[in-house]
């Protein structure tokens, strides 16, 4: 009797013994359990902040422009090293008010473009813009390099550029992205003299002193006259593309802020243009232009002025006739010595009043422009002045911005030739930049 008590006691304290060591088990278990918890609890606030403060900010910050190129081409100065991207879009549906020939009412996804950029260092950086117009190629869409440019950073004052170069020309040669311009398209000045976007192959200089002067200097090749024709020199644009350059052209370009808001700036542009073509004569192609600036407590101003010289224009008009490969130049269009046109716009922020707590943007403009591709031309019975090529263009509109990258447009285009007659349109369009 006594073993089996002496059995039953030795059971009873090993199983005693097994709950204890099970009990203390489990409670090293859950300390441990309870030990992961707090890390895991540290460690998700820990990432929380960095995705806070570090990772996605709170807002996205403004594209500032640099050294003339607009803001959003401008991106990959402000990295730190390595790769950038940007770009901008725009489109519009036009409305011909008027029936004053054919042209029908229109709807097109006008551009949209795409910005790379890398910087090796600090001193060396590279930007591209490369351009999809019209949406396809299929019909009359293109797809171009519009900027390939190789920086070599020395010191404000002085720096180098390469490659295939914006002409620093008017206010949208070089800023031409759709936020920061007033109207659904481009000032017609800034397209039918000032032959925006006008880009070419060349090597300069840029720099600044202090905040308030800036300055660039450009060599390139020079148009070529056999896109000449009466309406403007658009086609004489070579654009990059296997430049014919026997002829080149020299580029200066100077802006000056006063003061906060101000801006006064001038630019020329120089250069021969028949490019050594046979029976053509040496023919020099000079524009130069002024513009002003001003922007202060929602109210916006800017004007701009241009006037070309052309020498020789009668002799390249009887060459372009006569030359084959001028095919589509007929025998009634006469080359103009001098064209001349310019443009004055106001604009004032309204949304300041109607919603001030709103970071949103409405600016009603107006803009008249003069523009005259004909002002003169060479004298003698085998030339004629184009009446159609002198027009007045009122052009007012509203521009939206629910952020100050992205803009809803309306607008206006009330056309007056001297002579004949061109439709007003309605235009409802759309921009953006990142």
């Amino acid at each position: 009797m006594r073993a089996w008590l002496v059995c039953i006691a030795v059971l009873g304290v090993g199983w005693a013994n097994s709950v204890a060591a099970q009990s203390d088990r489990e409670l090293a278990q859950q300390d441990r359990i309870e030990a992961l918890e707090r890390k895991v609890e540290v460690l998700t606030e820990e990432l929380s902040r960095v995705k806070t403060e570090v990772t996605v900010p709170e807002e996205t910050p403004p594209l500032k422009s640099f050294q003339g190129l607009g803001p959003a081409a401008s991106q990959v100065y402000g990295v730190a090293q390595g790769l950038s991207v940007g770009g901008y879009a725009e489109g519009y549906y036009r409305n011909n008010v008027s029936d004053a020939g054919d042209t029908p009412d229109q709807a097109d996804m006008l551009r949209a473009v795409l910005y790379v950029g890398y910087k090796f260092t600090d001193n060396i950086i590279f930007n591209s813009e490369y351009e999809f117009e019209h949406a396809t190629t299929e019909r009359d869409g293109a797809v171009s390099v519009e900027l390939a440019t190789l920086d070599f950073l020395w010191k404000p004052e002085l720096n180098f550029r390469a490659g295939l170069l914006l002409l620093p020309v008017g206010f949208l040669n070089e800023i031409h992205e759709p936020p920061f311009f007033f109207g659904v398209i481009r000032p017609q000045v800034e397209q039918q003299i000032i032959p925006t976007t006008w880009r070419d192959n060349g090597v300069g200089i840029f720099g600044s002193f202090g905040e308030r002067l800036e300055y660039r200097v450009y060599v390139t090749a020079s148009l070529d006259a056999l896109g000449a024709r009466a309406s403007n020199l658009r086609e004489a644009r070579q654009s990059g593309s296997e430049e014919r350059a026997e002829d080149l052209a020299i580029s200066v370009r100077a802006d000056w802020t006063p003061f906060d808001g101000g801006l006064l700036g001038a630019s020329v542009y120089t250069g021969e243009i028949d490019q050594e073509r046979s029976g053509y004569p040496d023919a020099r192609f000079t524009l130069y232009e002024v513009h002003a600036q001003y922007r202060a407590h929602g109210f916006e101003t800017r004007a701009l002025f241009t006037q070309t010289f052309l020498s020789h224009a009668g002799d390249l008009t009887l060459a372009l006739r006569a030359d084959p490969e001028a095919e589509i130049f007929g025998t009634n269009q006469t080359i103009a010595s001098e064209m001349l046109g310019g443009y004055v716009e106001v604009a004032y922020d309204v949304m300041r009043w109607l919603a001030p707590d709103r970071d949103w943007y409405l600016a009603p403009f107006f803009r008249f422009e003069y523009y005259n591709t004909q002002y003169d031309v060479p004298t003698g019975p085998a030339f004629s002045r184009n009446g159609l090529y002198e027009i007045k263009l009122y052009n007012p509109g509203l521009s939206f911005k629910p952020h100050p990258n992205v803009v809803i447009k309306l607008d206006y285009r009330n056309f007056n030739p001297t002579k004949g007659s061109k439709a007003d349109e309605v235009q409802l369009g759309f921009g953006l930049a990142f």
